[in-house]
């Protein structure tokens, strides 16, 4: 009798404990639906949420040269995305996607069984393409077997209501712009940029496949990190599309014999195409955004999905970063070689512990008290690190200090080309290495722009009505009433007998002459044509500003010389053409800021380009023609500032002003010698390397090939004069070459 008591008892025993378990299942689900295990979002919340956008730079020929973002994510439309991107996706992660409503019971039930009772660890998570896309919108905060369960059941809740607000196409596409690639990449749009350097629509099969490969492990299946892995997961992937229909057994045995190709382009700030015109887009973008919110907009640089349309032309740009680093590479060989081991880097102690109080490092232990030998000592301490030359990057054993001075030896540019049209900017390159030299040296750095200046003081002598074909002596001269200031030239020793031409002393940049031309002008009229041709800056009044001693952004230069061949017109240089939202409408146009009034007179204009012809032809810049064959239309003008601390040179050709600067950060270490620190060596070479570039490419024939509008007859005869006049025999048997002139400057 108590046996079959006991045969009644166990299945109503069962029974209840199946029944108390349910219950407690369902309370535990009710009290997470409710809340209680943490918020879950509303209809209304998944049904309103917004992307984060990342925001891109185009250049002028339509060419992706960056991102701005907190995440690195583009989406993008349903019908942007291929069939086989889709089959793909539903083949490997959610067979049933179109069948089940949010959540594959039978897949449940399946892993329950292979994990439960076979003990079966890679019967996978059971979760479908909705769940997943639940986690992407609401990513798990912690990770432990308790919020695991909850995480689980919150997805499912989450999943069943999206099934409600949105169609099987449109979970896709939420899925697809928001799942992680790792790396800070999310989205397939920005996945199929980073690794193949193209958008989603041009995605082949087999690229395809590669990437939702990688959804199961993003990095373990990173196509660059584990090439084989990632090889072998794409061929699963595509063996899962044949087994699905979604291709043929012919189709599928042929792409998995494919090579693993990749296209890999990281946008890093730091590196790529242009990165420091990319970061002035940024600060520019990033103050507009600032304006259009006091006025009542709601636009964020790295999440509002701006496109942002620039001047540059990203072919000009790449063979401009080329030719720099083939320059420069080259040019610094040189400078080390002429210093020595007796290089300021090296000796000048007094200079490398100026520079060392100057880095983070040494403030921040300043900060929290320490003295300076305990600091000195601090940074003195070896340690691995890398450090970089034109050669690459290769770790070291060397300290804080010793990173000082291998980076305080390099020499640095700033060069930049415009249309002078337009003001457009179509190459901008702010230094030589934006990873390890931050500092822009065309929006940040004012320096001494040497002989450039000299063309605004001959455009002023011309304005007050001086003659091209005024002779001016080239004897030195010690002004009396400015300290016996004596400028000096760097030329024949039989100068002091020479009398120069205008356009003779300009083309070989003859300073004695040009102080006695600023002189005839008048220091007063030599600024105020300076500010007309868009020097904003503040100029020295000293009759040392003849010789450039003015410091100006490579930007005022670049402006004041498109006056030259745009009628007189100094046009600014801008690089924003267009910002518009994700969908193309455009929300700012931006315009390059015209003077519309002439700088100078026709006459005046046509004057001066011939005498910077000369400049090229047969002056201080005449390496243009012998050494690299240039044979197009350029003007232009060298400079060299004082103890050969800064090269220069300016190109005009009748398409664009090209501005080049090449020097060292620290102003307190110039080129050992002239022959190397002239503009016409430092400088020069970086328009002319470029330009030689443009005219292999007939792309660029229409810039190349542009002709100066022909001189009139009555402007040549104006300059029709002897260049030089050398003194009579008398004056020559009374002037002592050897002294100077002694006089007072006309103020």
């Amino acid at each position: 009798m108590v046996s079959r008591k006991r045969k009644h008892v166990l299945p109503k025993l069962l029974l209840r404990s199946l029944l108390a378990a349910a219950l407690l299942i369902f309370t535990f689900i009710l009290c997470v639906r409710l809340g209680l295990w943490g918020e879950i979002p509303s209809d209304k919340e998944l049904s309103t949420f917004h992307y984060s956008r990342a925001s891109e730079v185009y250049s002028a020929d339509s060419v992706l040269i960056g991102k701005f973002y907190l995440n690195d994510q583009q989406p993008i439309l349903f019908e942007n995305i291929p069939e086989h991107v889709k089959n793909a996706l539903t083949a490997i992660e959610d067979e049933r996607f179109y069948e089940h409503s949010g959540i594959d019971y039978r897949s449940l039930i399946r892993v329950a069984v292979k994990t439960i009772a076979l003990q079966d660890r890679s019967s996978g998570g059971g979760s479908t393409l909705t769940q997943q896309l639940a986690k992407n919108l609401y990513p798990r905060k912690e990770r432990n077997k308790t919020t695991l369960i909850v995480d689980k059941i919150k997805e499912m809740i989450i999943a069943k209501r999206l099934e409600k607000l949105f169609t099987k196409d449109e979970i896709l596409t939420h899925y697809l712009n928001t799942v992680s690639f790792g790396g800070n990449t999310y989205g397939i749009e920005s996945a199929a940029l980073k690794f193949f350097n193209k958008p989603t629509g041009e995605l082949t099969v087999e690229e395809a496949a590669t990437l939702i490969g990688m959804l199961k492990a993003t990095y373990s299946y990173n196509p660059r990190l584990f090439p084989k892995k990632s090889f072998a997961r794409r061929n699963l992937v595509l063996v899962a599309m044949a087994n699905n229909g979604f291709i043929d057994t012919i189709e599928k045995d042929s792409l998995i014999d494919l090579p693993l190709k990749l296209n890999y382009r990281e946008f890093d700030h730091d590196v790529g195409l242009a990165p420091y015109f990319r970061e002035e887009v940024r600060k520019k973008v990033r103050d507009w955004c600032k304006q259009q919110n006091e006025s009542g907009s709601n636009y964020n640089l790295y999440t509002s999905g701006l496109k942002i349309y620039t001047t540059l032309d990203s072919e000009m740009q790449a063979l401009a970063e080329e030719t720099m680093t083939i320059h420069m590479a080259s040019l610094q060989k040189k400078f080390e070689q002429s210093y020595g081991n007796n290089a300021p880097w090296i000796k000048n102690k007094a200079l490398i512990n100026k520079m060392v109080k100057r880095t983070p490092a040494y403030q921040k232990l300043k900060t929290l008290g320490w003295a300076e030998p305990r600091i000195m000592d601090s940074l003195k301490k070896k340690r691995l690190m890398t450090l970089g030359d034109w050669s690459g990057e290769k770790p070291v054993n060397a300290s804080a200090i010793d990173s000082v001075q291998h980076y305080m030896r390099f020499l640095n540019t700033g060069s930049l080309a415009v249309d002078p049209s337009t003001g457009a900017v179509k190459t901008w390159i702010g230094g030589i290495n934006y990873k390890h030299f931050k500092y822009d040296h065309i929006a940040q750095s004012k320096r001494q722009v040497g002989s450039t200046f000299k063309p605004i003081v001959y455009t002023a002598a011309l304005e007050t009505g001086l003659s091209p074909c005024t002779y001016f002596s080239a004897q030195e001269v010690s002004y009396e009433n400015l300290k016996g200031w004596s400028p000096s030239n760097s030329g024949k020793k039989d100068e002091a007998y020479l009398n120069y031409s205008m356009e003779m002393a300009l083309s070989n940049s003859v300073n004695t002459v040009a102080v006695k031309v600023l002189e005839k002008s008048g220091i007063d009229k030599v600024i105020e044509q300076a500010k007309k041709m868009g020097i904003r800056s503040e100029l020295p009044h000293q009759p040392s500003l003849a010789l450039g001693t003015g410091e100006l952004y490579v930007t005022e230069l670049a402006q004041a010389y498109t006056s030259y061949v745009n009628d007189g017109v100094a046009v600014a240089p801008y690089i924003i053409q267009t910002i518009t939202n994700q969908n193309d409408s455009i929300l700012s146009h931006f315009r390059p800021k015209k003077t519309n009034k002439s700088a100078f007179s026709n006459k005046t204009g046509d004057i001066m380009l011939e005498m910077m012809k000369s400049t090229i032809d047969q002056g201080t810049a005449s390496r243009i023609r012998s050494t690299y064959k240039l044979k197009n239309d350029i003007a232009g003008k060298t400079g060299t500032t004082q103890n050969n601390k800064d090269a220069w040179f300016v190109a005009i050709t009748p398409k664009l002003v090209h501005v080049s600067w090449v020097g060292l950060d620290n102003h307190e270490i110039g080129f050992k010698n002239t022959s190397l620190g002239q503009g016409a060596n430092a400088a020069l070479p970086l328009f002319a390397l470029w330009y030689q570039k443009l005219n292999g490419n007939s792309n660029y024939d229409s810039i190349t090939k542009a002709r100066f509008k022909k001189t009139d007859s009555s402007v040549l005869d104006l300059l029709d004069c002897e260049p030089i006049k050398r003194d009579g025999f008398f004056k020559r048997l009374f002037k002592n070459p050897n002294k100077k002139k002694v006089k007072k400057f006309r103020q």
